[in-house]
């Protein structure tokens, strides 16, 4: 009787999860068209190196200085919230200690993130004020602080959510390992993303270089990965 009682908890359990699984899908389904889109941007579109360049930028097209600036990457981190949740309710009978680990950290990386991309709306406001302005004082002012919020944008804390990112993906592959749920070859993929994400972009070329390679097992590894939330959520 008891452990029907535990059978039937779980199975409740499961159950309430259901619009989390579906919910992580579509997530993960927008995040890989959103990666795509990204990745064309940004070689079509490379940003620009100094503040001067992308208030000139903002000028002549406020959406693509956006996009430059990472309003979608902005966006793939709200998803990828969302996508860390489901996979803490579908791996956390695996290995609790592991998956809260994961978690946790995923929330503190997607926050520094969040704290980092000040630039993404500061720099058109400043682009405005620039436009505007009338004298070279304030105009020297409104590049003082275009600088400031560069040095934002490509420092500690993005570093930081950069690793975090790598790290939290490595933990959730590794109890993949350790579940029936995920197949084995989706969580080699993601071990093999986490591992490049380790190093952030802003390490000179090595680091630019290996943040373009995880691009590849990142959309590989999402594929498969909307696929089972969305089988879980019907199952």
């Amino acid at each position: 009787m008891k452990m029907m009682n535990q059978a039937n908890n779980t199975e409740n359990t499961d159950f309430a999860w259901k619009p989390l699984y579906k919910i992580g899908g579509i997530a993960a389904s927008l995040m890989f068209a959103l990666t795509l889109v990204q990745s064309f941007i940004f070689i079509a579109y490379p940003p620009p190196s100094t503040v001067i360049d992308y208030f000139t930028l903002f000028q002549k097209n406020q959406f693509l200085g956006l996009l430059d600036l990472d309003f979608l990457l902005i966006v793939i981190n709200i998803l990828l919230i969302l996508i860390y949740l489901a996979l803490y309710v579908a791996l956390n009978r695996f290995n609790k200690s592991y998956t809260t680990v994961a978690l946790v950290i995923g929330l503190v990386g997607t926050t520094l993130f969040f704290a980092s991309r000040e630039a993404t709306f500061g720099m058109l406001t400043l682009s405005s004020q620039y436009t505007a302005a009338t004298t070279d004082a304030q105009r020297a002012t409104l590049l003082a602080a275009g600088q400031a919020l560069l040095a934002i944008y490509n420092g500690t804390a993005f570093d930081l959510s950069y690793v975090l990112g790598g790290l939290v993906i490595l933990i959730f592959s590794v109890v993949m390992l350790q579940s029936n749920i995920f197949n084995k070859a989706i969580a080699y993929v993601g071990i093999v993303m986490g591992i490049l994400m380790l190093v952030p972009p802003t390490v000179g070329t090595i680091g630019l270089f290996l943040s373009l390679i995880s691009l590849v097992p990142t959309l590989i590894w999402l594929i498969p990965i909307a696929r089972k939330f969305f089988q879980l959520a019907r199952a």
